[in-house]
Formats: C-alpha cells, structure tokens, sequence
C-alpha cells in the first residue's frame, strides 16, 4: 500500500488529545492498583507482627488496661468496681456487627467500637449506626496493620486514613487507638511499645484489655470481635447481674468523650477518601477477572490458529470437489501495479513479473502522479507485455480503477509496486479460481527486509499473525483480507460489486468483504510468495499500521449489515467481523491497562505465580510461532526476537488500535501516508535461498 491521495481522506488532522487523557489515566489506574494493594498488606505490607525482645516498662505493666504513654513511662486507668466496658475489634461487618448493635439495644448496654478504616468506608451507614445509638468509636487503624513492624511512613497512614475514612462516613474524630494484634497491656511488647508511644505523641489514648482472670464485678475492659464467638461473648457478660454498668471506655473512666465532630474539610477528605477506595477496589476486581480473560483468549487465539492451520494442511493434501489442483489454470492474467514515487523498487517489481513461469501476462503500471523517476523507469522496461499509464493523483483505488478499465484479461490480480514475486507465484496464485465459486485468492507475502529487530518483528508478525490467520480464515470460509501486496481476482466479481472502492483507507479489506457479501469465496494460496518491503523506521510502521487499523474499522462499519446475512456473506459477517471486533478492537483498547495491572502483580503479588503465567504463555507463543515458521518453510532462527516483540512491538500495536478507534469515533478522516521505499522487497532473497515449498503436482 504504497500511494498518498490527496482525495477524500485528506480533510482533518489526526486527534492527539487522547493521549493526554491515556497519560492521565494509567497513573490513576497505577495509583488505584497500589493504593488497593497497600489495603491488602502487598505493598509495603505489615502482615506479622515481630516476636517480642523486650517487656514494657514497669510503669505500664500493673493490669491496668487505659495507657497515655509520657517521655518519662506511662499513665495508666481502670475501670472502677461493677463496671464493665464492652469493646469490639475489627468491622463494621454486615453481618455481625449489626446483631452486636441489637443486642447492646435490648440490654440497653454502651460499648467501644474500634474500626477499621477502610471498613468504615466500605460500609458507613453502620459507622453512622454505632454513632446514632450512642456507642463510642475508636480506631483499629485502617486496614489491621501490625504498627510494630510497619514502616513509620505506612505506620502513620494507617492512623491517618482511618481517621479521613470515619470523618467521611459518620463526621467523627477519635482519638482512642487499640493496635492490632495486642489484647492485655503487656503484650504492647517489643516494637509494639515504640509504635504505642508514637501514636501517643500524635494525642491517641491507647486501649488494651483487661486479663481474662480479673472477674467483672471488679472493673474490666473486654474485648470481642465482629464474630459468632464474639457475640455469644458479649451476650454471656451482658447477662452478669454482678455487674452494674455496662458503658463505653471514657464513660467508665469519667471523662470526656475523646470522639468529636469532624470539620467540613475533614469530612469532604473522608468522602473521597471513601470513593477512591471503591473504585480502587472495584477495578482491581474486575483487572483480575480482564487478565484472567484476556489471557485466556489469547491462548485460545493461539491453539485455534494451530489447530485450524493444521485443518488447512490436510485438506490441501486431500483431493475433494473444487480443489484448484484438479484442473490446471493457465488463463492470461493481468496485471495491475499502482505506483506513486516507488523509483527504488518499481524495476524489481516488474521485472520480477516477466520472469515469471506464467508468461501470458498484461502487465499494467499505473503511475499515480509520482514526481519521481517512476514512469521514466517503467518506460524503460522494453516488455511488449508492459504497458503504463500515467494519471493525476487519485489515491491507489482510483488508480486501480484506471487500471482496471485497460485491463484485457478476465484474471486480475493486483499487487503493491514494491513486490518482488517468486517466479511461480503468479501461476500458483490463480490455481484456485478453478473453482468457479471463489472470487478472490491471497497470496503469501514475506517481509523481504527483515535483517535489522524491526524487520524481524515484522517478519514474525506476517507469518504468526497474518499468514496463520489465513489459514484459519479459510478453514472457517470468512478471510477478511485479500492483502494489496499479492491478490488475485476474478474481473466479473470485481464488476459486479462495482470495482474498486474508495469509501474507505483499506481498499483490499473494503473489496474482500463485498465479494463475500455477494457471494464469492475467498481462500488463501500459501504456495503463491510475493516479498514485500515493510517500513524500516518507527514512524513509518506506525503511520502504516494506523491507516490499515482505521481502514479496516471504516471497512468492518460499511459492512456491518453482514452478521443478520444468510449464506457465505452470513458466515463471513458473524465470524470473520466478530473475530476482528473482539481480538484486534476490544482487546488491545484494555490491553494497556491489563499490562499496568500485570506489572502490579509482577512487582507486588505473587510474582511467581506472575512470572509462571507468562512464560506459560511464552512457551505457546513460541511453539505456535514454531509451527507457523515450519509451515511457511522458514528456518527457526528468527525465534530469538519473539519475547522482545511481546515486550516492546505489541505495545506499539495496542497504540495504533487506541488512535484508530478514537479517530473513528471522532469522525475524523486520514489521508493516505506513503512510506518511504528503499527497494529492499528483495533483500532476503539475494542474501539467502529461501526452502521452497513442494509444487502442485506432488499434492
């Protein structure tokens, strides 16, 4: 596809604010994904708590369960006699702590509730609860964090969090703290005394319990969780008639309420503390269920292309009805080559056709208003076969077109002007058409410049990606692509859908799928091999593939009425569409998201687990691309560059779909990019014979 038009798709510049708005969103996604995986202990994790190497200091080791920890030990408190206070660790859970709340209701009981924060904020309509009905709020810190053991950093988020997270779901502050993983006084040993002692600096009262032994009528403080266990716990306290008050931690101590009301900016803090946890936790939910997806499409992609491939092999090895080798085709061919500024590969091209072992050929150059040496050098191929024809500048579907109009034989087929064919290429390329059912044949085009990685890529990509999808297309009848490089067709088929149209980018996408809705046959001849150029430059790969992703999404909406179809345009509409709809659009829009969530869990998760899944996948990549090289009679060496093209070539890809769908979406029109031809088609043919495969004759 080497033209530049000036026509109708040249009207609007390509957006580029989309780009902005996918920088934006992958830090969001990124901070989302390590926010949740800091909830959930796998980023700077404080999971276990670090064994005790040292006791806490004797003024804070006498029972006494109420701590304020001073520069010179600790000012402790206990309840006085017949009191009890009742605390609860962990939640709000819906399912327990509302029972707990009944309970305390019918006994007409306080208590102390010590939160968690990231569950206040996933559930504030109980925090509001323990608030409305009197009961006192403490802080569990946000997600159960052992203090001790984390870092000072994760240490004082996890108090500062829950804070923001009470004061968004019930507008409170507290300043009573129990750590997790204590229960008595004493077990505040060890780094949990440091971490105490912190957190007393910062205004906390630090709570503990009171040991089992001290009988309630005594005074205790008891501690419960969000359980079953818990709740028949308090139930059997509650129902003690030894004890006489049954309150909260500062109402049993006499003081003042150490909850109060949380200032405006506190509470708006709280409520985005609260929605950027739901969304954290929401898309890092459905990531896992994308990656599962995704990955399991992609695999299933990969042995469907195997399997299928396989289906083509036989049946070309089987003699049925309709197999082209039944009767040889030697009809004259014509030939159209449009060209526009293709001085560095035209002579090739063209030569390459007159060698070739089907000599009844029409030859057709169609110079595009090149302002090059194209014509000059055409003209100087003395060929009586060749002829060229020079117009103003169309775009190649005009240039077709004009070609089409001088063309003598009921054979077309069209080729790029930077093609190199092999010398039977063109005579196994119309073997097919003796099938009178089958309206266009693809050839088999290898990438001729494949020396340098991105050559080598490109030559993956071909024989993995393209040539083993035409094998697969044809097993299922819904090839979408008669590729612009090497295509034969049948004149009729082409008149009667009315030639070569320029509705859309892709011209080849565009003309394949209007011959299967009318009814023709598209199938694929592996042994028909054309060598092509593929952009040498970044730029240039990437200016192709988006004029080819928007061109097939111009072509897929044109022909969208196929899938409600009956017959061949029927099955091509509801397999092939639905194919490209959901490997070549869907996945790789999420695709860059999915790899931001993959590298979390590389970095953070289980990263054996992680590392495991993707050499797995690694390991069938290679295996398929394996059999495609072997089936394409290609050597195996090229292998080597596979994982780097997963890295660095497929994330390129992704992009170009991302800048197609938004251009789509935007009604923007492209106009043609023509790459920059060096006349390298041929490089891999002069450097090293290529195996050919078996002829006709021996099938």
């Amino acid at each position: 596809m080497a033209l530049s038009g000036q026509g109708r798709h040249a009207l609007r510049r390509p957006p580029r604010w989309h780009w902005l708005l996918l920088l934006l969103i992958l830090p969001i996604v990124a901070a989302s994904l390590l926010f949740e995986g800091w909830t959930t202990h796998e980023v700077d994790g404080a999971r276990h708590r670090r064994a005790c190497t040292s006791p806490i200091p004797k003024s804070a080791d006498n029972g006494d369960p109420v701590l304020r920890i001073t520069g010179k030990g600790a000012e402790t408190a206990q309840m006085p006699f017949r009191t009890a206070a009742l605390t609860f660790d962990g939640g709000p859970d819906p399912v327990w702590t509302p029972r707990l709340l009944d309970l305390l209701r019918a006994r007409h009981a306080r208590a102390t509730f010590f939160l968690y924060g990231n569950q206040a904020a996933r559930h504030p309509d109980l925090v509001r609860r323990i608030r409305d009905e009197g009961h006192e709020i403490g802080s569990y810190t946000y997600t159960g964090g052992d203090l001790g053991s984390a870092s000072h950093l994760r240490a004082h988020w996890e108090l500062a969090l829950t804070q923001t997270a009470l004061a968004g779901a019930a507008d409170v502050n507290t300043r009573l703290l129990r750590l997790p993983h204590t229960t008595t006084a004493d077990t505040l040993c060890g780094a949990e005394w440091p971490a105490a002692r912190r957190a007393t600096d910062q205004g906390y009262v630090v709570v503990a319990a009171t040991a089992r032994s001290r009988k309630p009528p005594l005074g205790v403080v008891r501690q419960y969780s969000h359980t079953a266990l818990g709740y028949q716990e308090a139930k059997q306290l509650l129902a003690d008639p030894n004890v006489g008050e049954f309150t909260t931690v500062t109402g049993g101590l006499g003081r003042p309420s150490l909850t109060s009301t949380a200032s405006f900016a506190e509470r708006a803090q709280g409520k985005a503390l609260m929605w950027t946890q739901s969304v954290g936790h929401t898309f890092a939910r459905s990531m896992t269920w994308a990656l599962g997806i995704a990955g399991g499409l992609g695999m299933l992609r990969l042995v469907l292309l195997a399997l299928l491939a396989r289906v083509h092999v036989r049946r070309r090895r089987r003699h049925r009805s309709g197999a082209p080798w039944l009767r040889e085709v030697n009809d004259p061919v014509t030939v159209l080559v449009p060209a526009f500024n293709e001085e560095a590969g035209i002579e090739a091209t063209v030569r390459s056709l007159l060698a070739s072992t089907h000599r009844d050929l029409q030859i057709i150059v169609i110079d595009d208003g090149s302002t090059d040496r194209t014509v000059e050098i055409a003209r100087g191929i003395t060929d009586p076969r060749v002829s060229v024809v020079e117009q103003p500048n169309s775009g190649k579907p005009g240039a077709l077109s004009t070609g089409l109009r001088y063309a003598r034989c009921e054979i077309i087929v069209m080729i790029d002007a930077d093609t190199v064919f092999e010398p039977e290429a063109l005579h196994r390329l119309i073997q097919p058409l003796a099938d009178p059912t089958i309206g266009a044949v693809s050839g088999n085009t290898k990438v001729g410049n494949r020396r340098r990685l991105l050559g080598r890529w490109q030559h993956l990509e071909y024989v993995l990606g393209f040539n083993l999808d035409r094998r697969m297309f044809e097993v299922l009848e819904c090839m979408p692509t008669v590729p612009g490089a090497i295509g034969a067709f049948r004149r009729d088929a082409l008149l009667a859908i009315g030639g070569i149209s320029d509705d859309t980018l892709a011209e080849d996408t565009d003309l394949t799928m209007a011959l299967w809705r009318m009814g023709r046959r598209v199938v694929y001849e592996e042994t028909a091999i054309a060598w092509t150029e593929v952009p040498s430059s970044l730029d240039q790969l990437w200016r192709q593939r988006y004029r080819w992703c928007y061109g097939t999404l111009q072509s897929m909406w044109k022909h969208r009425h196929a899938v409600v179809e009956v017959g061949p345009a029927g099955r091509f509409g509801r397999r092939g569409l639905a194919y490209l709809a959901l490997f070549q659009i869907v996945l790789p829009l999420f695709a860059p998201v999915v790899d931001v969530f993959a590298l979390y869990g590389l970095c953070f998760g289980d990263t054996g687990q992680a590392v495991g899944v993707w050499l797995g996948f690694l390991v069938i990549q290679l295996i398929t691309a394996a059999y495609a090289l072997r089936l394409d009679h290609e050597p195996l060496r090229s292998l080597w560059a596979l994982p780097l093209q997963l890295f660095f070539y497929r994330q390129l890809l992704y992009l170009v779909v991302i800048q197609s769908v938004v251009t789509a979406l935007l009604g923007t029109r492209l106009k043609w990019h023509r790459m920059q031809r060096s006349g390298t088609a041929n490089q891999h043919l002069l450097k090293e014979p290529v195996p050919q495969p078996s002829s006709l004759s021996s099938k």
